[in-house]
């Protein structure tokens, strides 16, 4: 690594920490040149899929969507943070574990339907009656049915 100091290409590794969630590591790292101490961290670079939205436009995965699709189908629904967290990180992890470089809103939506389901029924049959733009009381009583089975 490069001293941002001096500009000098040695440098050497001092003292490395691994951050308390895991998601970075920070090293302490002094310049063989100048001798001057600076901290870099090192993150994993993750590449969400771009999303294709109904009408073909595209845009950047959003996580924060992603958590408030969560947030207004659970709204006062008694599931647990920790619960709806762990849905969250199953369907990013599909996301990437797809290793596409798009992704049609659809699909999002039915892995969000998917943790739904086994997370709340109610919270499932909220999401799913706007995401399905049901046309009738027929297809959101078909809905209803299916989740009493």
């Amino acid at each position: 690594m490069k001293c941002p100091f001096c500009g000098h290409a040695e440098t050497q590794v001092v003292e490395t920490r691994v951050s308390e969630d895991g998601g970075f590591i920070r090293r302490r790292r002094q310049c063989s040149g100048c001798d001057k101490r600076f901290t870099t961290y090192e993150r994993a670079e993750v590449s969400f899929p771009a999303v294709v939205k109904k009408d073909g436009r595209r845009v950047d995965y959003s996580p924060g969507k992603l958590r408030s699709s969560f947030a207004l189908a659970l709204r006062k629904r008694p599931v647990e943070t920790a619960l709806v967290d762990a849905a969250i990180e199953r369907v990013e992890e599909q996301l990437l574990s797809l290793g596409v470089r798009e992704l049609p809103s659809s699909r999002i939506g039915e892995l969000v339907m998917r943790e739904l389901k086994k997370l709340d029924e109610v919270a499932y049959v909220r999401f799913a009656s706007v995401y399905r733009s049901f046309a009738d009381i027929e297809e959101f009583k078909t809905l209803v049915d299916e989740v009493r089975r």
